[in-house]
């Protein structure tokens, strides 16, 4: 039997897109082994977002080549798309997908297989009009089940190069969304997350007023699901509707993931962000207004161009006012191809990472204190992995739970937390639901 083995770098949408891809390679009688072993084809699930996304899938082909000089490598992803020619220049590469065709994945492979040349079938992503809606096959070897519903960005934000690696927008069907939902419930999944390049923009492709709610509220009637969280989304895109079906519905997670990228107005008007920090803060207490209780986690990226030490500082005594759960920090990196890369103002290294570091101090604060807020209540956890006794999930509001008692991965159980321990809290379990 012929194995075939996957790397996947970056985001969730990217791991989602990866088990698809071995789904397809499972029905095609290929057997899956790690990446570190030699097989006959390494499919790499590349990453764009930053030069070093870049630079790491060179890496990880260069490897993999080494591994087996005979095996056919067949990159895909931000990075083939964004740039076919330098991938395919790189010795062993035999097949090049971008961010789209991947359902004919094996069959390329095979087709590489039997000649010299390498197959390239990038094409111009911004001619994409129709969701490419690839059945899984295979399940995810995981507790909680990604589920990819809409696909492409229309924001253009001056640092991302993603708008020009996965094209424009275009959203799953409901049908299809059920059908795939069920699939995963029926597999033993409790809790699906929705996933997407712009999640909140889901629908707007279908001009007929579909939107986030509807495909929440058809995941939401599904008989099996447990808890339903969403991926990354903007604020500005959640609407009254979605907010009041999060605050009413018992199986939607009270937690949303809402980038901030930067606590400065002048930085948010250079990054091409839709808001300033006002209208952002009144987002942010309209949806705790709406939804009691709610966890909101973000992002900040540090040291874009243009940031002074007075802006990263007046940032950070405004990220502090609005109590995030936890913040996600990055520092900023050239990305060639964006308007951003190209600004004469670019913050020295040195400066970055002492900027990081100073917003990182701040944030494990924000977030302790956060974790300190639930300690002595009792709460449901859905537990996932176990390493040296200590098994480890996650609360309705993204909370991580740490216990020594028995537990079963992918279950649900009812824990008392009791005490801050390492990125979350330790806790003694309460029952078994």
């Amino acid at each position: 039997m012929a194995t075939v083995a996957f790397i996947t770098l970056g985001c969730k949408v990217n791991q989602f897109e990866t088990e698809t891809m071995e789904g397809l390679f499972k029905q095609a009688g290929y057997d899956i082994v790690p990446h570190t072993n030699p097989a006959d084809v390494y499919v790499i699930n590349t990453c764009s977002v930053t030069s070093f996304g870049d630079k790491k899938s060179r890496q990880l082909i260069r490897r993999v080549q080494r591994l087996n000089p005979q095996a056919i490598i067949a990159v895909t992803g931000c990075y083939s798309q964004a740039a076919p020619h330098e991938v395919k220049a790189i010795e062993g590469v035999r097949v090049v997908l971008g961010t789209r065709d991947r359902a004919n994945i094996v069959n390329y492979v095979e087709q590489a297989m039997a000649q010299e040349e390498i197959i390239d079938r990038v094409d111009d992503i911004m001619q994409a009009r129709e969701f490419e809606d690839i059945p899984l096959y295979e399940m995810p070897a995981r507790t909680r089940a990604f589920l990819k519903i809409q696909e492409g960005c229309t924001n253009f934000c001056s640092y991302c190069i993603i708008p020009y690696t996965r094209g424009p927008l275009r959203s799953r069907r409901l049908e299809s969304i059920r059908s795939e939902a069920q699939k995963l419930l029926d597999h033993g999944f409790k809790e699906i997350v929705l996933t997407g390049i712009h999640l909140g923009a889901y629908g707007k492709d279908f001009r007929d007023g579909t939107s986030l709610y509807d495909a929440a509220r058809a995941v939401l009637d599904l008989p099996g699901l447990r808890r339903l969280r969403l991926g990354s989304l903007e604020s500005i895109e959640l609407s009254p509707e979605l907010l009041e079906l999060i605050r009413s519905h018992p199986k939607f997670s009270h937690h949303l993931h809402l980038p901030l990228q930067a606590g400065s107005d002048e930085v948010l008007k250079k990054m091409n962000r839709h808001y300033n920090r006002q209208e952002f803060t009144g987002l942010i207490e309209n949806v705790k207004q709406r939804v009691p209780g709610v966890a909101i986690s973000t992002d900040v990226i540090v040291g874009f161009p243009g940031e002074t030490e007075e802006m990263f500082a007046e940032g950070l005594d405004y990220i502090r006012t609005l109590g995030f759960a936890r913040i996600h920090v990055f520092p900023y990196s050239p990305r060639t191809g964006t308007p951003a890369a190209k600004m004469s103002d670019q913050v020295p290294e040195p400066v970055k990472k002492d900027r990081v570091h100073r917003l990182q101090a701040m944030a494990q604060q924000m977030a302790e204190d956060f974790h300190s807020h639930y300690l002595g209540t009792v709460q449901e956890v859905l537990f996932e992995t176990n390493n040296e006794g200590i098994t480890d999930g996650l609360t309705d509001t993204y909370i991580r739970v740490y216990t020594d008692d028995e537990v079963e991965t992918g279950k649900i159980y009812k824990v008392r937390l009791e005490k801050l321990y390492k990125d979350g809290v330790y806790g003694k379990l309460s029952g078994h639901i």
